[in-house]
């Protein structure tokens, strides 16, 4: 695909920051997700990114970022001795997800000031635009 202007950018970054945040609230919502088997317990996941450069970077020095994939992380799930639960397994053992609610929140944070950071820009060429066109009046 074609990087075409600055709009074309901020909304490749945009897009690509709404998956993050996707993701996130996923693996936020899945955060207190319990098992009696650590197989079948919930993988927090991740998106990758992967830069796009233009075609004729190395004039214009354009590039973007898309999402390559979104990956389960294969981290440990959790493991505690509750034997009256419901779900323990034939130990006494309960699997929760591997999800660290302050990481996740930092990311979110991150993924979200990114996110604001490309409306920013898109807003600002926007009004650039709209003043250059208004010289000519």
């Amino acid at each position: 695909m074609k990087i075409k202007n600055i709009f074309d950018i901020a909304g490749r970054a945009m897009a690509a920051q709404m998956v993050r945040l996707n993701t996130i609230s996923s693996n936020l919502a899945n955060a207190g997700a319990t098992t009696g088997d650590p197989e079948t317990v919930y993988k927090p996941l991740k998106p990758e990114f992967k830069t796009q450069y233009s075609e004729s970077v190395k004039k214009n020095g354009i590039s973007t970022v898309n999402v390559s994939k979104v990956v389960e992380l294969q981290k440990e799930p959790f493991k505690i001795f509750d034997p009256n639960h419901p779900l323990a397994d034939g130990d006494g053992y309960i699997y929760k997800a591997p999800i660290n609610v302050e990481e996740e929140m930092v990311d979110m944070m991150d993924a979200s000031r990114q996110y604001q950071n490309n409306i920013e820009v898109v807003t600002t060429l926007k009004a650039l635009t709209l003043k250059t066109i208004n010289l000519g009046k």
